[in-house]
């Protein structure tokens, strides 16, 4: 009997650490995840300009092709969009 009750309180005294630990993990993966979400759209906001000003020259100039242009921007918006799905569905699991 005594030996249960040894073995029992060496069990309850081993797994008290690893509660501590997982909520510290917990507390920062929160504190990461909500910096990312604050800074995400600033960054999505200067990928969408970077590559408008890549796709510029194709609206403007002695080369104009705007059929090309058009095509270039809306697959830029899809793989951003596809991006910005994937980031957003990842964030919900997470948190």
């Amino acid at each position: 009997m005594k030996t249960s009750v040894y073995v029992f309180l060496a069990l309850i005294f081993t797994s008290m650490p690893a509660f501590a630990q997982i909520g510290g993990i917990e507390d920062s993966v929160n504190d990461i995840s909500n910096t990312i979400r604050s800074i995400f759209p600033i960054i999505l906001g200067v990928i969408f300009l970077v590559g408008f000003l890549f796709n510029a020259g194709h609206f403007f100039g002695e080369n104009a092709d705007l059929k090309k242009g058009i095509t270039r921007v809306l697959v830029f918006v899809l793989i951003a969009g596809a991006v910005v799905g994937i980031f957003t569905y990842l964030i919900g699991i997470v948190v």
